[in-house]
């Protein structure tokens, strides 16, 4: 079904009533519906008017609140007789628009009901009701005794939406075509009061693109009302993800649950099978196809209508024909049979079906609370007075991006097979569990969402898996032998960021097992993916050089056996979400596994259970401060436009636990290395350095205290210090007897001091203080910072990786070297050589030969740096040569130089560090570290 707007015929009709001077008027945009009128509906609590129309010289009754709808100036249109409320209307008689159905004045048809679902939204606040046309109008008919529940209606139009004979007039005329004869008829008849048209959503066949109209038809039910109870208490047996939808929308839906009509008039479907005499005096309802086969003696090999309607039973009581009745089966019974369909059950594998009966769960979208949910609990309560499943998830819908419903003929979505080949289906799948559609919301369906899952979650994951398996071959082949997990060596850790990366895994595993225990998606993957966060961004990040081998090859391979334990359980953890990239990474990491601990896929691991001894609550929490420590400092950075590579004298930090502030001294090294600053201080006097006060939250205050509201606002305003410090502590607060939450007490903090020279920024309980003074010391550390981030730069563009013997040299403008920036790199040349693994020679120390690998200029603070990586290339002593070889110095230098170096070097070992040859028939011996060196580093003395 699908909607559309479309101008529709919009009439006022009076209905006078019974014995006296005034008529009641009712609006409608179904003029066709009018001819089967049998009631007008009111509400019995609202207001109507009496009152005389003064151009049409009639008095009619309205609702009080629409008058305004059908009269531009009610002032001078109408004069007011008097009100009442709908209630006194009730039992009101009134004329019948036409004399098709006078007879159904018998069963009390032509009177004036009341219910509330007329409201003063639209019309005239007076609905005419035609029972076989309307949900509303059949429901208040019944109630009100015009219709019985279960005989026949007045329902005069044909399956082909045509009038019948009993509407005389119109007969054979298409019911929307009908509207304009039957608005004519009422104005000849005196009944019209006004028409006009609107222009609103009206339903449309999504199939032939026509309009439809709801009516009544004859239908077989499964009586739903009389055991509506037992469904209510069944429904609570189960458990619904989200909760919400059990306990709200489907509990709402079954308390007003109707008798389900399971018939349908097509061709297509599975045949009910019930057979009745042509009177339907004589029911029966077959239950199987032998119990046919018996009373038809036919035997049935096909249970589709061209074969069963021809069968006929001859009746056991009455020798009467039984034939199949027309109707087949709605298809949503047949979806709330699957459970007993799929086994065959009764007559097959009954011991099979009550064993898997209830299901452990089932997951369909939120469209199907009134579809599938709903027709599996009515036949499991009805059957076995037991609810169908033990679990149920329930996922939103999948719109496009433009919020409407994906469209074949629209083209409003990307082609399916262009994400799998673009972006990969664990992409797609990590979307969409990590989406609202898992929480039974609408989801907006994105295609750059997908390409952020790469970008946040795949890059990163796979960018420590490569950075595991760099540093694990560099250590084997530093060692001589492969690296091999030792589960064990692990917990032996005493570095603070191994043991919390540890206890944050054995966290995420205990989670993800709960969560996933209750079935709660939209819980685990929000938690999975901040673990790769914290995995990348923070362990690896904070543990480079480590890992690297920087500090030692012991806490190298320390470092890289917990990488590899966390990943590896990584990879277990996300195979169910992301089963195609944790297979590629599982056997890979696999390979360094005991044999016996090795399996053929991650698909064959089980669930990774918690190491308990590796928790470690404590340093999760401490952690989680020093992040958001360093999360709040960068903060300041930013707003002051000072990059983190500009160092910093100190920060300082401020809460009001001791312990958590001694735990963060304890890691106050990773606050100084992540923000550059030189120290960190700790303090819990807030009062110090920050006033706070309280402001109202003015709407939710509003919303609940109504007129308290502005005394309680006062009375925020006016909490002292010490208050507030209770109110933040506690999370509540009461005030005028009334206790408030932080939701309606908002906290505004302010820094007292130097804010030219301080940066604050805060969180709800720590407060950072920045010092943004830059002195001339700290000046040049920047520089020195800024010329790593240089020669980085440059070792990448080269395609270097870590190890490669490779000669770093510099020149800053033109050879000046007493700029601040040569200065800088003079001072800081050990550091730079920690953070880069090359030493920084001049220019001017350069050997010709050597083989330059690249060269780049670049721009810092101002001042004009040049930057060469060469190969390694021995270098000379010019002095030394000159006094042993003297005018043969310069030959012996040239042939030394024109050697091949790795060969050379090689051999210097073996030779005591000697160098033999001859040159012109005189024998040259040069001595590493005298005559010679084998680089530019080792002449400076620098290693």
């Amino acid at each position: 079904m699908a909607y559309k707007e479309v101008s529709d015929p919009a009439v006022y009709v009076s209905f006078p009533l019974e014995g006296e001077e005034r008529a009641l008027i009712a609006w409608t945009t179904t003029p066709w519906t009018l001819p089967s009128n049998l009631a007008l509906c009111v509400n019995p609590d609202m207001e109507y008017t009496y009152y005389h129309d003064v151009q049409r010289k009639k008095d009619f009754i309205i609702m009080t609140e629409r008058l305004a709808a059908l009269y531009k100036n009610p002032a001078k249109d109408i004069q007011v007789k008097g009100t009442m409320k709908g209630q006194e209307l009730a039992g009101k008689k009134y004329k019948p628009l036409f004399n098709y159905f006078l007879k159904e004045a018998e069963k009390g048809a032509f009177t004036v009901v009341t219910d509330t679902y007329v409201t003063a939204e639209s019309g005239t606040g007076v609905v005419h009701c035609a029972p076989a046309f309307g949900e509303d109008d059949y429901r208040v008919c019944v109630k009100s005794g015009i219709v019985v529940k279960g005989a026949d209606i007045v329902c005069p139009v044909d399956p082909n939406g045509r009038f019948t004979s009993d509407v005389k007039d119109f007969a054979n005329v298409y019911v929307k075509d009908a509207d304009k004869e039957i608005i004519q008829t009422l104005k000849k008849a005196d009944r019209l009061v006004q028409a006009g048209s609107i222009v609103h959503s009206y339903p449309f066949c999504w199939r032939s693109d026509t309009p439809l109209i709801y009516k009544a038809v004859p239908s077989w039910f499964v009586k739903v009302e009389s055991f509506k109870d037992r469904l209510l208490e069944n429904n609570k047996k189960s458990r619904w993800v989200p909760e919400f939808v059990q306990e709200k929308r489907f509990h709402n839906w079954l308390k007003d649950a109707r008798d389900w009509a399971i018939s349908r008039n097509r061709y297509w479907g599975t045949p009910l099978p019930v057979w009745t005499s042509e009177n339907y005096d004589e029911i029966v309802v077959i239950g199987s196809v032998a119990e046919l086969e018996e009373l038809s003696g036919v035997k049935v090999h096909d249970l589709h209508r061209e074969t069963v309607d021809d069968i006929v039973i001859i009746s056991k009581k009455t020798g009467n024909k039984l034939r199949r009745i027309e109707e087949v089966f709605d298809c949503w019974f047949e979806s709330g049979s699957m459970p007993y369909a799929q086994q065959h059950y009764p007559f097959e594998n009954k011991d099979l079906f009550e064993k898997v009966f209830p299901a452990d769960f089932i997951a369909e979208g939120l469209d199907q609370t009134r579809g599938w949910f709903y027709t599996l609990l009515v036949i499991a309560v009805a059957l076995f007075d037991k609810p169908p499943f033990k679990n149920l998830i329930v996922n939103g819908l999948v719109l496009a991006a433009d919020g409407k419903k994906m469209s074949k003929r629209l083209k409003n979505y990307p082609d399916p097979k262009f994400i799998f080949d673009e972006y990969g289906s664990d992409a797609l799948r990590l979307y969409m569990v990590n989406s609202p559609v898992v929480r039974a919301e609408t989801l907006k369906f994105n295609e750059k969402g997908v390409k952020d899952i790469i970008k946040d979650v795949f890059l990163p994951w796979f960018n420590a898996y490569r950075f595991f398996v760099q540093n694990a071959l560099r250590l084997q082949k530093a060692e001589g032998k492969q690296f091999e997990y030792n589960a064990a060596l692990s917990l032996s850790s005493d570095n603070v960021m191994d043991k919390w990366i540890l206890a944050s895994l054995q966290s995420l595993i205990l989670f993800v097992r709960q969560e996933m225990e209750a079935y709660r998606l939209y819980t685990v993957l929000p938690k999975l993916v901040s673990f790769i966060n914290q995995l990348t961004n923070w362990y690896v990040r904070l543990n480079r050089r480590r890992i690297k081998g920087t500090v030692g090859e012991k806490d190298a391979h320390l470092s890289l056996n917990i990488l590899f334990e966390v990943l590896l359980n990584l990879c277990k953890v996300m195979a169910p979400f992301t089963p195609f990239f944790t297979e590629y990474m599982y056997r890979n990491l696999s390979h360094v596994l005991p044999a016996s601990q090795r399996k053929d896929s991650v698909h064959y691991e089980e669930f990774p259970q918690a190491r308990k001894e590796a928790l470690n609550p404590a340093i999760e929490t401490a952690v989680g401060h020093m992040q958001e420590v360093i999360e709040l400092g960068r903060a300041a950075r930013d707003r002051r436009k000072l990059p983190v590579k500009t160092p910093l004298m100190d920060i300082r930090v401020v809460h009001p636990d001791i312990h958590t502030l001694t735990a963060l001294g304890s890691l106050q090294n990773y606050i100084v290395e992540e923000l550059n600053v030189r120290t960190v201080s700790l303090t819990s006097e807030e009062g110090t350095y920050v006033s706070i006060r309280a402001e109202p939250e003015r709407e939710p205050l509003g919303k609940r205290f109504k007129k308290l509201a502005s005394d309680l606002g006062k009375a925020i305003q006016a909490l002292s210090h010490g208050e507030l410090k209770d109110f933040l502590a506690k999370g509540s607060i009461d005030i005028l007897g009334n206790s408030l939450s932080p939701e309606e007490v908002r906290i505004v903090r302010e820094f007292k001091g130097d804010k030219t020279r301080y940066e604050a920024a805060w969180s709800s309980n720590i407060l950072t203080i920045l010092d943004c003074y830059e002195d001339e010391e700290l000046k040049s550390e920047g520089l020195y910072r800024e010329v790593v981030n240089r020669v980085q730069r440059l070792r990448k563009k080269a395609g270097l990786q870590p190890g490669d013997p490779v000669e770093l040299f510099y020149q800053v403008g033109e050879n000046n070297n007493n700029s601040a920036l040569a200065k800088s790199i003079k001072t800081h040349q050990a550091k730079l050589f920690t953070a880069t693994t090359v030493h920084p020679i001049p220019y001017s120390e350069r050997t010709l030969p050597a083989v330059n690998l690249l060269t780049e200029k670049y721009e810092v603070d101002g001042e004009k740096l040049e930057l060469s990586l060469a190969n390694y290339a021995f270098h000379v002593n010019p002095v030394i040569l000159k006094q042993k070889y003297g005018a043969d110095a310069e030959d012996v230098a040239t042939a030394l130089l024109s050697r091949d170096y790795t060969r050379t070097a090689d051999s210097l070992q073996g030779n005591q560090g000697i160098i033999k040859f001859v040159l012109n028939g005189k024998p040259v011996e040069l001595k590493e570290g005298e005559d010679f060196f084998r680089t530019a580093a080792q002449k400076l003395h620098l290693v």
